[in-house]
């Protein structure tokens, strides 16, 4: 059950971005504060990380807590952690770039381009969520002491996504285009 709202959410947010950059105006003010096509990729990674990243930190303790509808998944008898479903996703998105999916090559679509950035942070946050039991197999690693080398492993790829991004004109931008009066509020004001 926690992996169908674990791929609920990733799918919610997926499209929630998706759409959101379709949107002309968003678009346009999108390429026009973020030029460079390899910083607009790491803005969208960063975005599918850091959220990825809340909704899974939040799922893994609602489970632990045995808060519903979330609970660990299991598979014949064995614990299926979320990084699992994260190297699954890598593995895609990987294969996806090696044969050119979405990667500015000419002739390569938007969409996919958008769509291969955001997979890639989700699938980097559920991987390094769990960093740690990569280091020690144990389930109980997550929560413990020795759990603190993903919260590690986290920061430093989080951090490496926000130097990365330069969006920060676009994000400035981005609320003074959402909550612009429209042209015929400006005439109405002006009366």
């Amino acid at each position: 059950m926690a992996a169908f709202w674990l791929l609920g959410g990733v799918l919610l947010l997926v499209a929630l971005v998706l759409l959101f950059l379709w949107h002309p105006r968003i678009g346009e003010l999108f390429h026009k504060h973020v030029q460079d096509r390899p910083k607009r990729r790491l803005f969208l990674a960063a975005v599918g990380f850091f959220c990825t990243l809340a909704f899974a930190r939040g799922a893994a303790y609602a489970a632990g807590r045995g808060i519903p509808p979330f609970h660990y998944v299991y598979i014949h008898g064995i614990h299926v952690h979320h990084l699992v479903w994260g190297i699954l996703l890598l593995l895609v998105v990987g294969f996806g770039w090696l044969i050119e999916i979405g990667t500015g090559t000419r002739g390569s679509s938007l969409f996919a381009s958008r769509l291969m950035s955001l997979l890639y942070g989700i699938a980097v946050a559920l991987t390094l969520d769990e960093f740690a039991l990569w280091l020690n197999l144990e389930d109980r690693v997550y929560w413990t002491r020795e759990g603190r080398a993903s919260l590690d492993a986290l920061l430093l790829f989080g951090a490496a996504l926000l130097i990365g991004i330069w969006g920060k004109d676009f994000l400035k931008a981005l609320p003074r285009e959402l909550f612009r009066p429209t042209r015929r509020g400006r005439e109405e004001q002006k009366l």
